[in-house]
């Protein structure tokens, strides 16, 4: 099984937290994609991306909405609509406060909509109860039938 996380993120500072709470936590990969464009990539194993084994799906998505080339939204309805990513828990992870965007995370398929804490202790603290919900707790579906579903 592939145990890697997909962080879809620009702000460095943010990315570093990110990985700091993540690896704290849980040992499990991280590829990180600067924006919109870089993930899709990613997910579908195009662009600087066509080498990777499109087959094996990261278990979890940390996805920011404001993202450049491809918005966040955009990327989160590309994956639904398509079979083989549809199945993946996207958790947006943003600082975005507007209502829209959460309204809009939720009718495009995100599994959960966390707002960015500004407080270190707090992030860490969320970031933890993420990964040890996402990634112990729940039940993933098999990656096997991710692609037929």
């Amino acid at each position: 099984m592939n145990k890697t996380i997909l962080l879809v993120e620009d702000n460095p500072d943010d990315e570093a937290l990110t990985l700091r709470a993540v690896r704290k936590h849980m040992p499990y990969g991280i590829v990180v994609a600067r924006d919109g464009a870089e993930a899709l990539d990613y997910l579908f194993g195009t662009g600087d991306h066509s080498e990777r084994d499109s087959l094996a799906n990261p278990l979890l998505v940390l996805l920011d909405l404001k993202l450049p080339k491809v918005n966040g939204l955009e990327v989160l309805r590309r994956m639904r609509e398509n079979g083989k990513t549809r199945s993946i828990p996207v958790i947006v992870f943003t600082s975005s406060t507007e209502e829209q965007d959460i309204l809009d995370s939720y009718r495009l398929g995100a599994n959960s909509y966390i707002r960015k804490p500004v407080d270190y202790g707090q992030f860490c603290d969320n970031m933890k109860q993420v990964m040890t919900y996402w990634l112990s707790v729940n039940q993933l579906p098999p990656q096997r039938n991710c692609a037929a579903a």
